[in-house]
């Protein structure tokens, strides 16, 4: 085995006598590690996707939310209690949801207002390190305070500390609209989740919308965080069987899911495509291979005088097959795992470039190209390579075997 792998390299080191079969070989190793390089950037761009998705999305939304099922929910502390005692729930805090508009000068824009229990939100939540300049701090109730999103921030070119009025509709008895309630407040600070997510939320403490919307000690439901986030609609459902309460639920999934669903169907696109693109970059190998066993006819004859056998024939060509697809996949990884590594910077440069970016922050939930490099991800591509390449080989290394030697030599 080792005499077949020196002799394939002592090939591979002469080939430049032949100018064709050089070229091919070049061609054929850089078009695996472009191959390679490629499928390593687009898995780890997905991989960043479903990062940002849970660390990012899924950090600040609920996991799920639970609802009366006519109106507010009144004793939403017995029901919060019981979901706490289950064992699949992280954490469950009460929240107040309606919309509203908010009013700058002349600029009006639609919002989703959230109440939120300023302390406890900071528990069971990663929405306050997303306030700009650590303002959460001075989140509180009582003191005419909202925080906006940065989308919406800038589209009512309003600044931190500035003075919005918040407009309430406000419904009749006969479900009859009436003028809306004007309440004044101040922004204590803005949210910035780097997309879409930012674009019409607004935050208010609980205690202050609970007086605005004047419905007592009621609560629009409770949200609940669980401990396997992906399988958070099976855990609700089970959780509230156990419930007295006639209630009803919803999860991340029915707003986020389609998210998670297409980040998972193009990665099993990717692997496809990686089983493709390397395979047709690899059986270039084959055409490196059966022009170089043309070239070596008469080094093969030799071999064969001088005692190797088909076996130690058929190993040199594929030796040399394989060594060709390790050199091409090991550049493929390393030019891969540094394109990767910096691909949010690479792109940052590429939108100054072209001036405008690439993710629409009013369309995806982030506005970057996000990439984290799995080392699994990495070895898979490698080994379907190296693979790839033993099996392109086999061929042109089996036809090698059947020169004869008599011939060949008495041909020079």
């Amino acid at each position: 085995m080792n005499l077949s792998l020196m002799t394939a390299i002592k090939f591979r080191q002469g080939r430049r006598k032949s100018g064709m079969v050089s070229l091919i070989s070049i061609i054929s190793t850089l078009s695996i590690a472009i191959g390679i390089a490629a499928l390593i950037i687009g898995l780890s761009a997905m991989n960043g996707f479903e990062y940002e998705l849970k660390n990012r999305v899924l950090s600040v939304v609920p996991h799920g939310q639970i609802y009366s099922q006519y109106g507010n929910l009144d004793d939403w502390q017995h029901i919060q209690q019981e979901l706490e005692e289950d064992k699949n729930i992280v954490s469950a805090a009460p929240f107040i949801s309606f919309t509203g508009l908010i009013e700058n000068g002349s600029k009006l824009g639609a919002v989703e207002v959230q109440g939120v229990d300023p302390q406890r939100e900071k528990a069971i939540s990663a929405l306050p390190k997303y306030v700009l300049d650590d303002r959460w701090q001075y989140f509180k109730n009582d003191s005419q305070q909202i925080i906006i999103g940065s989308g919406l921030a800038k589209k009512l070119s309003v600044k931190q500390g500035a003075w919005i009025t918040l407009l309430i509709p406000v419904s009749s008895d006969n479900n009859q609209l009436k003028p809306p309630k004007r309440v004044r407040l101040q922004v204590v600070g803005i949210l910035d989740l780097s997309g879409s997510l930012s674009n019409n939320v607004a935050l208010i403490p609980l205690a202050d919308a609970q007086k605005l919307l004047n419905i007592g000690d009621s609560v629009t439901g409770i949200m609940v965080n669980v401990n396997q986030v992906y399988l958070a609609k099976s855990l609700l459902g089970r959780a509230i069987l156990n419930l007295d309460e006639n209630v009803t639920y919803t999860s991340w999934e029915n707003s986020y899911g389609f998210m998670y669903r297409d980040i998972q169907m193009i990665r099993q696109i990717m692997y496809l495509a990686m089983i493709v693109v390397i395979g047709v970059a690899c059986f270039n190998i084959v055409s490196t291979l059966v022009i170089a066993v043309k070239d070596k006819q008469r080094d093969i004859a030799i071999l064969k005088t001088l005692g190797a056998n088909n076996r130690q024939i058929k190993h040199i060509f594929i030796w040399y097959g394989v060594v060709s697809g390790l050199i091409g996949s090991l550049l493929g990884v390393v030019l891969g795992v540094l394109s990767a590594w910096q691909l949010s910077n690479i792109m940052k440069v590429i939108e100054s470039l072209i001036g405008h970016k690439v993710l629409n922050g009013n369309v995806y939930f982030i506005d970057f190209l996000p990439s984290k490099i799995h080392a699994t991800d990495v070895l898979i591509v490698f080994i379907t390579a190296m693979l790839l390449s033993l099996i392109a080989s086999y061929y042109p290394a089996k036809r090698a075997c059947k020169i004869d030697p008599a011939k060949i030599l008495n041909s020079f």
